[in-house]
């Protein structure tokens, strides 16, 4: 199995567009629809890094 690391620029990254998504739901009108939304995109994410998503929660 190959071990990638992250930059600190690439963490930090990753951790700012974290904090936006949880703004988001916090912030939203309907924070169902904002989970909704935010469960698709993460899911799209995933399967376009070629990780399987159909065995989880994601729905």
């Amino acid at each position: 199995m190959e071990v990638l690391e992250l930059t600190e620029k690439e963490q930090a990254t990753i951790l700012m567009d974290k904090f936006i998504d949880l703004q988001r739901i916090k912030a939203a009108g309907d924070r169902e629809k904002e989970i909704q939304y935010q469960l698709k995109t993460t899911k799209a994410k995933l399967e376009a890094l070629g990780i399987v998503t159909e065995d989880s929660n994601i729905d």
